[in-house]
């Protein structure tokens, strides 16, 4: 059985309430405290449970760094469409920003995602999509946000978890050859995708045609040897299907991969970090923590987050956005304004509620 190296039983020794989103019982707002202004987008069909984990999720990790903060709850009366309230990132489109990026920016927002990572690693946590979309960047205020936490999960040590998680480009090798009991290590493989294609201008960096195709892509990087040895170690096997497709290759150095164009935002430090991210087995990945070592000195005037509370926060966000989830439709993204002016979620004074004052109660 493979076990978290971090955070291992933060679950185990936090009371039920904590991780039981089934027996969450969600307060709604008024959805007539808000109108839609523009529709950006539309998702997939999402159950009902699915909603109030996602709740759940992000009322546990209310206040930390860079996540995307929730502002409220509501459901339309006639259709009864589910909706969270999110703050309003000015996010630039990523296939827009990352070439524009420089070798300090690139360090700079692994170094604020990282935040976010350890922070909701160590309050037990797997966010288990983490990718390029999901990640807002408002470039002119330098901020940051994880979002989108509808596949994130509780970890519970030894526990058997559906690998059909995270996008292919950004999935995990423990995925690829079925490996359930995987942990927050798997978020630590995307941001290396992530990392790799920041610092190599090649997005996406692993680019598989299916999930398959993907596990060949990978292995024609970091080669077959070390895909077999963590086989060995975790008592895997491949299907004879794959594993013919798989092949036999060697370890690409990262050099392989510099050119004329990228080659100012690979130094020595960015191969290092990147290659112990990239690796196989799970267990050898850095943590958020250690990552964030590497990063104190590539970016010394920044502080180890320390997680704050609720009360903290800032007393005023913009316009949020929606993600709404119908129950047996799809997911609708929209951008929305307040009709108050946000009186009723973040107004300015000692009585204004904070972003996190939902709190949805939990029938034990």
């Amino acid at each position: 059985m493979s076990k978290a190296r971090v955070y291992t039983d933060v679950n185990v020794l936090r009371p039920r309430e904590y991780w039981d989103y089934e027996n969450l019982t969600v307060q709604w707002g008024d959805q007539d405290d808000y109108e839609v202004v523009r529709k950006v987008g539309r998702g997939s069909t999402v159950k009902f449970l699915k909603i109030k984990r996602e709740i759940k999720i992000l009322q546990n990790l209310c206040g930390g760094p860079n996540i995307v903060k929730l502002l409220d709850i509501v459901r339309d009366q006639h259709s009864k469409t589910p909706s969270l309230i999110f703050e309003f990132v000015n996010s630039t489109d990523f296939k827009v920003l990352y070439p524009t990026l420089t070798d300090y920016d690139i360090r700079y927002y692994i170094y604020e995602l990282l935040k976010a990572l350890d922070y909701c690693h160590s309050q037990g946590i797997m966010h288990r999509d983490v990718k390029p979309h999901n990640v807002m960047i408002d470039h002119e205020l330098r901020k940051l946000r994880l979002i989108d936490w509808g596949l994130a999960e509780f970890y519970h040590p030894g526990k058997e978890y559906n690998v059909r998680v995270a996008s292919r480009y950004f999935k995990g090798p423990e995925l690829l050859v079925d490996l359930q009991d995987y942990d927050y290590s798997l978020d630590m493989w995307s941001l290396g995708c992530m990392f790799a294609g920041m610092i190599f201008r090649k997005e996406p960096f692993f680019y598989g045609h299916d999930n398959q195709d993907q596990l060949v892509k990978i292995a024609r990087v970091l080669g077959t040897d070390e895909l077999n040895a963590y086989l060995h170690k975790y008592h895997l096997e491949l299907d004879p299907q794959l594993e013919a497709l798989v092949g036999r290759h060697s370890r690409k150095p990262w050099s392989k991969f510099v050119n004329a164009d990228n080659q100012h935002l690979v130094s020595p430090e960015a191969i290092d970090f990147l290659d112990k991210l990239l690796r196989y087995d799970h267990q050898d990945r850095l943590t958020a923590r250690e990552a964030m070592v590497v990063f104190v000195n590539l970016l010394p005037d920044t502080l180890f987050p320390i997680p704050f509370s609720c009360s903290s926060l800032y007393n005023f966000f913009p316009a949020p956005f929606c993600f709404a989830d119908h129950m047996f439709h799809f997911a609708r993204l929209t951008h929305i304004s307040h009709k108050s002016g946000l009186q009723k979620i973040a107004g300015h004074g000692p009585n204004s509620p904070s972003a996190c004052s939902v709190q949805p109660k939990v029938i034990l």
